[in-house]
């Protein structure tokens, strides 16, 4: 069994830089989340699907306090 990285760019409204690394952290704390790359207004994750759904990563947004969705 091989391990598989999937990519998802999540766009996440009214998030700044200074909180988007806020946002990174909190997802970097998820077992399966390698990397988490904030941007304005976005944030591009890697993770492994076995872990995790893309429901899951946008949860973990909303729960620092931002409304997110899959661009």
């Amino acid at each position: 069994m091989t391990n598989t990285t999937t990519r998802v760019l999540l766009g996440v409204r009214g998030m700044n830089r200074e909180a988007g690394e806020k946002v990174a952290a909190a997802l970097l704390a998820l077992p399966g989340v390698s990397r988490a790359t904030p941007d304005e207004g976005q944030i591009e994750v890697h993770y492994d699907p076995s872990h995790h759904t893309v429901m899951d990563l946008v949860r973990a947004v909303r729960s620092q306090g931002f409304l997110a969705g899959m661009l």
